[in-house]
Parts: C-alpha cells; structure tokens; sequence
C-alpha cells in the first residue's frame, strides 16, 4: 500500500519506519526542511533504539523517503495518517492544541484526489475525528474517504520494538472498506495480536483512558513509598507483593521522582479538562495530577535537606530524560526537580548518555554538562539519580568515592546495589526503605 505520514516526531517516525519495513512504501512529511533533508541522508533525528539501522535498510530499499510538501504526501497516498504534535499551550485550560491537526485535515480536504483513508494517530481530543469529518466534506463536497482513529501506544526508547510486538491495534472505525483497509495495513502483525475495532469516540478516549490509569498506579506507588520510608517496609518487597496480583500487576510499580514525558502528564489534563467541558469531574485523575506535581517538589526537598549544612554545595544529577531510552525532556521530574534546586545556591553538574542537547534547549547553561558520567562527579557533595540508564547501574562506585567531596547518593530509581554501596562507605538513600 502506499502510506502517507505526516509528522516525523517520536510517533511519526516509527510508524513510518515499521510500515515500510512491513512492505509498505512510506513518504513521510515534515515542515522542518532541515530534518526532511537529515532523514533523506539517512541520519535519525531523535533517539529511538533500532531506528537508525531501519532508516538505513529501508531508504536502500526505496521504501521509505521523506518530503517538506505535506501536500504532494497527500496526493501520492492511499492511506494518510497523521502523527502532529497536539501540546497543551495553555496551563489555565489545560486541553490540548488541535491547531496543527486541523490545518493538516485542512490541506488534505483541498488535495484529495481520489479515495482516501485519513487515519488520525495524534493524541486528540475526543470528537475531532467527527469535527474533522465534516470540515472536509464543508471544504471539498467531492471529496471520497473515510476517517479513522488509531491511537498510538508506542513506548518512547521502545517505539520501535512496540510496533512489531503491539499489546493491541485499537481502530475507530465507521465503514467496512474502513475496517478492510486498516486490517491489510497491520496483516503482517495479526499473527500476534488483533486489531480491536470500536467507534471513533471509543478509540479516542482509549488513549487517554490508558495513559491516566497508568498515571494513577505510579502517583499511588510512590504514596505507599512514602508510607513505607515512615515504617520498616520495604517498596521492593511491596511491589512484588501486590504486583504478583494478575488482577494488578507488576508494571509501574516503581517508586521514583513521579512521571513524565509527553504523554502521561498531558493526558491526565486533557482527560480532566474535556471533562470539564461536559460539567463533569474527575477527583481521582486530579487528584494524581497533583500528587504528580507535589512528588517532584517533595525529591527536591529532600535533596535540599540532605546538603543543608553545607556552604554553596554541589550536587551531581544522573539522568536529564524523563525516563531511560530516549532523549526526550518533555515534562521530565529532573528537569522540574533541577529547576527547584536552582532557587536555593546550590551548583549542578548533570549527565545524561543521550539527552544533554535537548535539555541544554530547555536549561540553558543554568547548569553544567558533564562530558562523562565520572566528571559529573567531581568534588559533587551528593550524587541524585533521577533517570534508570543502565549504564549507572554499573558505575564503579570505588572511583566515585574518590571524585566526590562528600559521599551522598540519594537514589531515585532504587537502581544501586546496595551492598555494592556500602561496601565503598557511602551514605545512601533510595526511594522506599530498604533497598
């Protein structure tokens, strides 16, 4: 089939890499001429694990190529789908902006040419795709095509392998050529999961619905981390205790500095602001967005407390991303988390394997960039880790504890060994009680 993406993000780009791989042949648009021109090098524009080598395989293969015309993506497509960013601009609303989806629906109503199936993968509120639906037939009355949902639940670090080992392909859906089509699209993939067909709403809200009931299970781990720290229980053990419930589960029961990224927090607000528009509340996804915001202000505090007699202390951040795997510090703890530290005479030396660029874009040189994992260390007064890298795992905590002033590590991700820890004569804190 020939499949037209629109947006190149760390949505975008995956989907298009994984259906050009699954046979398909991919033109991918972008407005950003720049990175149009570094994809059609051959040169990934985020971190993303696999990526590079499928770029690579597939642009050989002519594929997969990418385009600054969003209209030529459209015309020489059967299949459009549309992976544009939708941010929340306004914190006083809190709803996301639909501006760049709708000028993109725009575009498409004046350049269809023939029969078309517009899949909308962006995260948007519910009804946009109805919305969409009846700006196009208002824009072109000949217009022949269907519009779909399909939400993306692509793991950011993990986007790639997620594609081609997808939990579930949820499709909104309001025609049978619709559902034949969306079904010829994933056919490789059906020998591993089903593609599950709701109504465009449904679809809509799916997203929205998974990503806050994971929000609720970290924001609830992280209350019991707290109770735990306050007794002799330990998070670990607790974790595996109730996550060993198959009614549960184990996965985001991991106590940390709260969640991040550009899904989880944007999508708690959004949920609870749509609400709002239809007078109804949502105490509970409130609830979590607040403890979200208290848990990072809570990190920063003890931080603070533990360096509090010291003159002009220096503390050593480990991990910029919001989690490990990408680059990517969109609503990253450590990022609110260095933000609070700054307002109290205190110096940082931070590292992170992938994301120093990006949060240099946010941060400015309020911060030093360490260029090695070790010269972040040097004469720091405590060590914080706010970001699970594997490579901190395996740190030599023996030249660590020669580099710094005072040996403090307050571990955020309960990722440390702690008999490796002791065994070097460090004072150590993780999240929870016992290690």
């Amino acid at each position: 089939m020939r499949v037209g993406i629109i947006g190149t993000g760390y949505v975008g780009l995956p989907t298009g890499l994984g259906l050009a791989e699954l046979g398909h042949n991919v033109i991918c648009a972008d407005k950003n001429e720049s990175k149009v021109n570094m994809l059609n090098q051959g040169k990934i524009t985020l971190y993303e694990k696999d990526s590079q080598k499928l770029l690579l395989k597939n642009i050989k293969s002519k594929r997969i190529r990418f385009t600054s015309s969003i209209e030529e993506c459209i015309k020489k497509s059967d299949v459009i789908i549309i992976a544009v960013g939708t941010p929340i601009v306004d914190a006083d609303i809190n709803m996301s902006d639909m501006r760049d989806i709708f000028d993109v629906i725009k575009k498409t109503a004046l350049c269809l040419n023939k029969y078309k199936l517009i899949a909308v993968k962006s995260t948007v509120a519910v009804g946009t795709c109805d919305k969409a639906e009846s700006l196009i037939k208002k824009l072109n009355h000949k217009a022949d095509f269907d519009i779909v949902s399909l939400p993306e639940f692509l793991r950011e670090g993990f986007a790639v392998a997620d594609f081609f080992n997808p939990d579930r392909i949820i499709a909104g859906v309001g025609s049978s050529k619709a559902k034949k089509i969306i079904t010829k699209l994933y056919k490789p993939l059906l020998n591993k999961t089903k593609i599950l067909f709701v109504n465009r709403q449904s679809s809509e809200l799916i997203k929205y619905a998974a990503n806050s009931f994971l929000a609720v299970k970290v924001a609830f781990i992280n209350e019991i981390a707290n109770f735990c720290e306050k007794t002799n229980a330990d998070i670990n053990e607790v974790s595996r205790g109730i996550g060993s419930d198959s009614r549960i589960g184990g996965k985001f029961l991991n106590p940390g500095p709260g969640y991040g990224g550009s899904c989880f927090p944007k999508d708690t607000k959004s949920l609870a602001a749509m609400a709002n528009t239809f007078s109804l509340d949502m105490p509970l996804i409130k609830t979590v967005i607040r403890e979200n915001a208290g848990r990072k202000k809570q990190i920063s505090m003890r931080i603070l407390e533990s360096v509090k007699n010291i003159k002009n202390p220096k503390i050593a951040v480990l991990g910029l991303a919001f989690k490990a795997g990408t680059d990517d510090c969109r609503e990253s703890p450590a990022i609110d988390i260095i933000d609070e530290l700054l307002k109290h005479n205190v110096s940082i030396s931070a590292y992170d394997p992938q994301a120093a660029n990006t949060c240099r874009k946010i941060l400015g040189d309020k911060i030093q960039y360490a260029d090695t994992l070790y010269d972040a260390f040097k004469n720091a007064d405590i060590a914080v880790i706010l970001t699970e890298w594997e490579q901190f795992k395996k740190m030599d905590l023996k030249k660590i504890s020669k580099l710094m002033k005072h040996k403090n590590i307050l571990d955020c991700r309960n990722i440390l060994d702690l008999k490796k820890v002791k065994k070097h004569d460090f004072k150590y804190e993780c999240i929870g009680g016992k290690k």
